[in-house]
């Protein structure tokens, strides 16, 4: 039995699908099962990673665990890998690609609550993989409200990004939990080339029949806008504080583990285009 944490999210619902349509016992962590679609014959199970005990039930007969972080400090993580441990033998995380090794502080706060996951996963016991995934196709979507109102996407960030689609992400996933040969691995996931953000734009464009444009933001105007959309303060702060002048990082992870090249981010916009429309 496979419990998945974030099983209704970006990638938490591809890995579900899959794991079923494989014929591998899974079940999901949710909080609010009533409200949770998903395929027929996947059992919902009630728990919140904010409350270790609420995951007791979830747990019993688990064997592996995905797990998603939903938090922006590892604060509750021993807890939580506590009760996991009592279970499960092993646990495979989506982290980070941005996740530096020889780092004693990471460069900003995403990356450094997924560097002290990756340290308390280590010390639990547990057998581990950290899927460290670049930029989500996802995050896209976060423009969507503005390709709706306009031919402009304001954005803070320009840099070059190789683009994972979720979907790969859980291909990967898959494998990891049900294969041998993935024990204390870091797997560098990407999509298959790095595109910048005026590239992006550009291609969901393409997708819905329409010409877009980027203008880069200032990360104050950015910040704001945020704010006024609702985003939470400190989630805000975490996504401006990442630095966009790394060079791209690609790589070949997604095909040599699922026999399948990665997906591209045309690919994404394509299955995504009425979001925009």
């Amino acid at each position: 039995m496979i419990l998945v944490t974030g099983a209704t999210g970006n990638v938490g619902r591809h890995l579900v699908t899959r794991l079923s349509a494989a014929g591998v016992p899974v079940r999901a962590l949710t909080r609010d099962p009533e409200t949770a679609v998903l395929p027929e014959g996947v059992a919902a199970i009630a728990g919140d990673l904010a409350d270790p005990d609420s995951l007791e039930a979830a747990l019993k007969d688990v064997e592996s665990v995905f797990l998603v972080w939903p938090f922006l400090t590892a604060e509750q993580a021993p807890g939580v890998l506590e009760t996991i441990g009592r279970h499960a033998r092993r646990v495979v995380y989506l982290s980070s690609l941005g996740v530096d090794d020889d780092a004693e502080r990471q460069a900003d706060l995403i990356n450094q609550f997924h560097a002290d996951m990756e340290r308390l996963i280590e010390k639990s016991g547990l057998e581990w993989t950290f899927l460290r995934a670049g930029t989500f196709a996802a995050n896209a979507l976060g423009w969507a409200e503005q390709v709706r109102a306009g031919d402009v996407v304001h954005y803070p960030f320009d840099g070059a990004k190789a683009i994972i689609h979720e979907a790969d992400i859980a291909a990967v996933a898959a494998r990891t939990l049900t294969e041998d040969g993935h024990v204390g691995a870091k797997h560098i996931l990407t999509g298959p080339e790095a595109l910048t953000t005026v590239e992006r734009v550009r291609t969901i464009g393409e997708a819905i029949g329409r010409t877009l444009r980027f203008e880069k933001t200032p990360a104050r105007a950015a910040r704001e806008r945020m704010l006024a959309d609702g985003w939470p303060p400190t989630l805000v702060d975490a996504l401006l504080s990442a630095p966009d002048d790394q060079p791209a990082v690609v790589t070949s992870t997604v095909e040599e583990i699922t026999g399948a090249p990665a997906r591209t981010f045309r690919d994404w916009a394509v299955e995504h285009a009425d979001a925009f429309r």
